[in-house]
């Protein structure tokens, strides 16, 4: 909160104390000018609080008889950013509430609001359409996730009881690196107790987390978002792919999905990485490597050179055939 923000509602607080205030008391109390006071004093009128201006000797500012403070004020602004958190937040995945705690919290955002702003914002909740679909979410309990963040601030221990994906359950202990938020899902890295390792687990996994005594050190220079990522890149499929490139590892990230590919530099050739990424099905592969726009030399699977090559003859085609023409599409595997 702003120190000017901070004084309207201070100013707020002293006239709901009854009676008027002067204009030079409230200055003297806010500790500004009385200029400023009657700044304040409209910026409170905008918000709909119903602030009476006093005339006179003895004049001032004064609240309407019976008003009593809501228990949320907010600027336009403000409740827009809170409105529209909560819809993108649940459409990517990020709420850890169910869908009817979401939209009960939006109805009592909307309930407080003054009458004029919850119709504009009415209005664009109901006219407002995304270009992405809405992402499932796997979400953790509550209470987990906020112990954990927890326990990640203060460097605190935490026992949690922990499924695998394998349907396997363990009580362990972790020492909570950060919290990482990633395509829907929320996941804890940190130090695993029952391996030594540092590990990555996913929160909707950890059915009960209870803080644990002691303190731990983050290693220097920790990033557990890229942890995750990499984490996440190693997870067995169908197909591993290693494709060298002639690029820096800055220009290949930011074109590869995020989370299923590792780029490495390759040891005695400059100006080359390798990238490494895992694939059920190989069909998307070539697009993504078209989008490098880099050369690229093919290590594994062979069957990799065949899509390729498959989607190569599907661009030469649409480049090649008349406006008229319907071009088959090339079969992939």
């Amino acid at each position: 909160m702003t120190r000017p923000t901070a004084r309207v509602l201070a100013l707020l607080e002293i006239l709901q104390g009854g009676g008027t205030r002067t204009v030079a008391d409230l200055a003297g109390r806010l500790g500004v000018d009385e200029r400023t006071v009657r700044r304040y004093a409209s910026h409170l009128i905008d918000l709909d609080v119903p602030v009476r201006t006093v005339r006179g000797r003895y004049g001032g500012y004064r609240l309407a008889p019976g008003f009593r403070m809501p228990p949320l004020m907010l600027t336009d602004e403000e409740a827009l950013a809170v409105l529209l958190g909560l819809v993108a937040g649940q459409r990517a995945g990020l709420v850890t509430a169910s869908g009817v705690a979401t939209e009960s919290a939006a109805a009592k955002v909307r309930r407080v609001l003054p009458e004029a702003l919850g119709r504009k914002l009415d209005a664009l909740l109901g006219t407002l359409d995304f270009t992405s679909p809405a992402r499932p979410a796997a979400s953790p309990e509550t209470a987990v996730l906020l112990t954990l963040a927890e326990a990640a601030r203060d460097r605190r221990p935490v026992a949690v009881s922990y499924t695998a994906w394998d349907g396997r359950r363990s009580e362990r202990t972790v020492h909570p690196y950060g919290i990482v938020a990633h395509s829907g899902r929320w996941y804890v890295t940190g130090e695993d107790s029952a391996s030594g390792e540092v590990r990555t687990f996913r929160l909707d996994r950890i059915a009960a987390a209870t803080p644990g005594a002691g303190s731990f050190a983050v290693p220097d220079g920790f990033d557990p978002g890229a942890h995750v990522l990499s984490r996440l890149a190693e997870v067995p499929h169908r197909h591993e792919v290693s494709v060298r490139v002639r690029a820096t590892a800055e220009q290949v990230r930011p074109r590869l999905p995020a989370g299923i590919a590792a780029v490495t530099a390759i040891a005695g050739e400059p100006g080359w990485v390798r990238v490494r990424l895992r694939a059920e099905r190989l069909d998307w592969v070539p697009s993504v490597l078209a989008a490098l726009d880099r050369p690229f030399v093919i290590e594994t699977p062979d069957a990799l050179r065949d899509q390729v090559r498959t989607f190569a003859r599907g661009l030469t085609a649409g480049a090649d055939a008349d406006p008229g023409e319907i071009v088959e599409e090339p079969e992939r595997r």
